[in-house]
């Protein structure tokens, strides 16, 4: 499958005066339609990358190529407009009135009709759940939901790629399993890239892919699957998945199970066999 994002040998630094590069000679690629979740510990390079993907930084050197087109200060406006940015603090983010004039404010400078406008608000609402909530004030929203209102003005302007920030990381354990779950579904109906910088278990195990980043350079790629295996995961950010300290907690207890990761459903059956 063809990328859509390619990154080759990039780094930047905040100041010039630094010793340090906040990102150093980075180079990886997201297919189009692929999940790539970033994980690591603050600090590692991982918000400073797609920020750097988004436009929103300028790289000391490399360069960034998303769809074909390489990212420069000419072109660097039309190339935002096929990215979506959610970042971790949603009332950061809004500027409308009503939940439905927040979700139309990034269409109105798009040159389309009031009819056009209408129909993606209304489409992009009901996606994330959040059509019968558009005459409320965002401020009367709970967490969750003015995430989810968040995406849908992210939505509404038909990105390709859907970046998350740190999205989940101010909800709630439900807040954020229906934020992960409405992204799925957005993900299959629009054919959209996702990139999310997370330290959030489930929204690393939804992914196709995870990109580790250690003091501003990737430490490894791999699946899920296999960095949940890793024995180390506090040392890139991330707690033991519940399904790996009950593994433990059963294989002291004498129960005789595979070394590798299994997901609670595959724990479950193991155990069904095991009984």
């Amino acid at each position: 499958m063809k990328s859509i994002i390619d990154v080759k040998n990039l780094s930047f630094r905040y100041k010039e005066s630094q010793e340090y590069y906040d990102v150093k000679g980075i180079t990886f690629h997201v297919k189009r339609g692929e999940w790539l979740s970033i994980v690591g510990h603050n600090g590692s390079g991982k918000s400073t990358t797609v920020r750097l993907i988004d436009g929103l930084l300028e790289a000391e050197s490399g360069e960034i190529v998303i769809d074909g087109q390489r990212l420069t200060e000419e072109n660097v406006w039309n190339i935002r407009r096929q990215i979506g940015m959610v970042f971790q603090n949603p009332d950061n983010q809004f500027v409308g009135a009503t939940v439905e004039d927040d979700v139309a404010f990034g269409l109105e400078n798009q040159g389309l009709s009031r009819q056009e406008m209408k129909k993606r608000v209304e489409e992009a609402l009901d996606l994330v759940g959040m059509l019968d909530f558009k005459k409320r004030e965002p401020a009367r929203l709970s967490g969750g939901q003015k995430q989810r209102v968040a995406i849908a003005g992210v939505v509404a302007l038909r990105p390709a790629i859907l970046i998350l920030d740190e999205a989940t990381s101010m909800l709630d354990p439900e807040g954020r399993r229906e934020l992960i779950e409405t992204v799925k579904e957005i993900r299959k109906d629009y054919d959209m890239t996702v990139i999310s910088i997370t330290h959030d278990l489930e929204e690393v195990a939804m992914s196709d892919r995870v990109l580790v980043m250690k003091k501003g350079e990737i430490e490894s790629t791999s699946s899920p699957r296999e960095l949940f295996s890793r024995n180390d995961l506090d040392q890139i950010g991330l707690d033991d998945p519940f399904a790996n300290q009950l593994k433990h907690s059963l294989s002291q207890n004498g129960y005789d199970l595979p070394e590798n990761y299994l997901t609670e459903s595959e724990l479950e059956d193991k155990l069904w066999e095991l009984l």
